[in-house]
């Protein structure tokens, strides 16, 4: 038997297996390189996993199977397009009366026609039900607008006013 094992381990052989055990040493500390970048990229407790990565191939086999599914990286500008889209829905509502979609400065809804906003008298702005002075103008809610209102002087002194040639 120790003749048979004397022809087969050739120098050859000794450096193949050399060359063999050396690649997989590497390929084993690659691994381990690998699970602790990926680990801190995904927003993970990289210490933690690089310790399990320490048992050969059982390590990288579950850090594989529940490391967590997005970079953080993925995760940072996955939540800021969500802000994004809530910021944008924002913009609508829907119609209190009928459920129709509405623009956030709508007046009237436009299938039912249902009244959402006041307009201002004096600047048209659309305010909120609940609003007591336009933030536009500064015009109180429910004051006539400066142009429909007149100086009304009282009656004597408006008579006095007039020219005498209209009579």
């Amino acid at each position: 038997m120790s003749e048979l094992l004397a022809q087969l381990w050739t120098p050859e052989m000794q450096a193949a297996f050399t060359v063999v055990l050396v690649l997989l040493v590497i390929l084993y500390v690659l691994s381990i390189v690998w699970v602790v970048r990926d680990a801190y990229l995904r927003g993970t407790a990289w210490y933690i996993w690089a310790v399990v990565a320490l048992v050969p191939v059982l390590g990288l086999v579950a850090y594989c199977l529940l490391r967590p599914p997005l970079l953080q990286l993925d995760r940072d500008e996955q939540e800021l397009e969500i802000a994004l889209k809530q910021r944008q829905l924002m913009k609508y509502g829907e119609c209190a009366n009928c459920g129709y979609p509405v623009e956030a400065d709508f007046v009237l809804c436009p299938n039912c026609h249902t009244q959402l906003k006041n307009l201002c008298m004096r600047c048209n702005h659309a305010l909120e039900p609940s609003w007591t002075v336009c933030p536009y103008c500064a015009t109180p809610v429910g004051a006539p607008a400066p142009h429909a209102t007149r100086q009304r002087r009282p009656s004597g002194q408006a008579r006095q006013s007039r020219p005498a040639s209209q009579g």
